[in-house]
């Protein structure tokens, strides 16, 4: 499978992100770098884009992000909470204006009843949260759950730059 990233909206996060002098940076865990990849994608990513953690535990996520560590253990570390707290961590650490983090599952895990895959996504910027969203993964392979999940979270981020910066 060849993995293709929304090469448009990419470039038009970068040039609105650059425009604004600000950094971006990612916290993963269901989609497991693949966002990292995607804003990597992008023309002198290197101008705007910090990098990212991908942390796939609940140990990690509460070292490196500061994710509340009882909460996270209690919800498998997938909730909106433990997503926020990623994307404001991530910009913490990278030094970054916007963070993003991502929490999940990419395949059923019937010993969780979880029957369809989902996640939840944040979007942080400057001291506050400005979105938070699940996403219904649906059935299939978890790859390409996994890219819906990068395409639906540039789509969002593309829309609320070009809403905040229009």
């Amino acid at each position: 499978m060849t993995i293709t990233y929304p090469k448009e909206e990419i470039e038009s996060i970068r040039r609105i992100i650059i425009e604004e002098q600000k950094t971006i940076a990612v916290a993963e865990s269901v989609t497991a770098g693949l966002l990292q990849g995607a804003f990597s994608q992008a023309t002198d990513a290197r101008l705007f884009f910090q990098g990212g953690i991908t942390a796939f535990n609940v140990g990690q996520k509460c070292r490196l992000l500061d994710v509340d560590p009882i909460h996270a253990q209690e919800h498998n570390a997938v909730s909106p909470k433990v997503a926020n707290q990623m994307a404001e961590g991530v910009a913490w650490r990278l030094c970054s204006h916007y963070g993003i983090g991502v929490v999940g599952y990419a395949a059923p895990v019937p010993e969780k009843k979880i029957d369809l895959p989902y996640a939840w996504y944040a979007i942080y910027a400057d001291g506050r949260i400005l979105e938070t969203n699940r996403l219904e993964g649906g059935k299939g392979d978890p790859l390409k759950v996994q890219l819906y999940y990068v395409q639906a979270i540039i789509t969002a981020l593309h829309q609320l730059l070009r809403f905040f910066n229009h």
